[in-house]
């Protein structure tokens, strides 16, 4: 019978891989807590109308990018390309929406994106999302970058840089979109790719998000939407960078960062690393403001702002950072000592020490071999001889060193241990 391989762009995830997620999720549940957001979980899988109307129709993702199908009943479904218009959603349906105050989530997941899989992005990813609904202050903003600065600190990860950009409001943005597409109309055809050709007229701010190299050329040279902001939007953009100089943020403007999603005014950012190790992409995250989106997908004028991490391109910035390691690895010499040895790891697990236990005889030669294997810090030897003497041989497999210790004193020896 013919195996059955996974889909291309999608991955599986051992160890020790899969534990550098479990790494970011766990100080993601250290952090946020600390700022008052609490974790969700919201479906895959939501109707195809929810990103069409919170993304753009006019974005690559609703365009070329979304995986959607129709069901049995013929309703169109899209599995979740990203995660806010979900928890927008979510967040209306529950009636939260309707309610004063401010309202903090964060959660975790898959998405997906038909797009071309390489390094550090995958058709099947994992993304952290933030959101926060119902402060417009500039604060809060600055409160949102600094907890991903935090968090990101929590990972180890210094050595990176915030731009940050004001995308202006309905007030001023049609102003500036019109110097834009004054500047546009007159840069030759051949100088835009054929995406932008289109995107000019139909969605000129899509053009400074575009990727390819002879349209950042053309941008280079594109008016500033910071030039065009109204008093309004000055004064937040004022503010926020004011809190980020105070923290000592290390952040710099891009008047060019428009971000690939329509909802987003205001505050917008995006933190990158020049990392070779993450490849062409070098964005780990990026938010910003969108004020304006709980009201367009059905529910009150209530404004909002988040982020989100991808787990793939951190998880890349942080191999070799973080190995799990066990505290100790029971090596059974003799067949007699193999329920002993059980008995002596479940001990040590109640006490917190992560550990496991051979479960058959083998030499001891064989089983340190396969300790330093699983990096064990120590491992604990059970034979014969040591069951009649009511001992453990305790081998420090970071020293070299070996002692024996009474069974009644295992615990303590690897408390002075670590």
């Amino acid at each position: 019978m013919a195996r059955i391989n996974k889909i291309k762009g999608f991955a599986d995830l051992f160890p020790p891989e899969s534990n550098l997620y479990v790494f970011m999720e766990e100080r993601a549940r250290k952090v946020f807590p600390l700022y008052g957001y609490e974790e969700i979980r919201i479906p895959v899988l939501e109707k195809t109308e929810l990103f069409a109307r919170s993304i753009g129709g006019e974005t690559d993702i609703v365009q070329k990018e979304m995986y959607t199908f129709a069901d049995r009943k013929g309703r169109s479904l899209t599995l979740r390309p990203e995660a806010t218009a979900g928890v927008v959603r979510a967040f209306i349906e529950s009636g939260m929406a309707s309610r004063e105050g401010v309202y903090k989530f964060f959660t975790f997941g898959p998405m997906f994106r038909y797009e071309r899989p390489q390094k550090g992005r995958m058709r099947q990813f994992h993304q952290i999302d933030v959101e926060m609904f119902g402060p417009e202050h500039p604060q809060a903003d600055g409160e949102l970058i600094l907890m991903l600065f935090n968090y990101l600190q929590e990972l180890g990860l210094n050595s990176l840089t915030f731009y940050v950009n004001s995308l202006g409001c309905k007030e001023c943005r049609p102003q500036f979109q019109e110097k834009l597409v004054a500047f546009l109309t007159q840069v030759p055809e051949e100088n835009l790719c054929a995406d932008c050709q289109r995107r000019r007229t139909t969605n000129p701010l899509r053009v400074l998000d575009c990727k390819v190299e002879k349209c950042r050329e053309v941008v280079r040279e594109a008016p500033k939407i910071t030039d065009c902001l109204c008093e309004e939007c000055k004064k937040h953009f004022e503010q926020v960078i004011t809190i980020l100089n105070q923290s000592q943020i290390p952040w710099e403007h891009n008047p060019f960062l428009v971000r690939g999603l329509d909802y987003y005014q205001r505050t917008t950012f995006e933190v990158v690393s020049f990392d070779a190790n993450i490849g062409a992409q070098s964005a780990i995250a990026g938010g910003g403001r969108y004020d304006g989106l709980v009201r367009n997908l059905g529910g009150p004028d209530v404004p909002g702002l988040g982020f989100a991490c991808g787990m793939e391109r951190i998880a890349l910035l942080l191999e070799g950072q973080k190995q799990n390691s066990l505290d100790f690895f029971v090596a059974i010499i003799a067949e007699q000592a193999l329920n002993a040895g059980i008995e002596l790891a479940q001990r040590l697990r109640q006490k917190g020490y992560r550990g496991e236990v051979s479960f058959e005889a083998k030499s001891l030669k064989a089983h340190l071999r396969q300790a330093n294997k699983k990096k064990s810090r120590t491992c604990l030897i059970l034979g014969e001889e040591e069951l009649v003497q009511k001992v453990v041989q305790v081998k420090n497999l970071q020293t070299g060193l070996q002692q024996s210790v009474a069974w009644e004193d295992i615990e303590q020896a690897l408390g002075i241990l670590f």
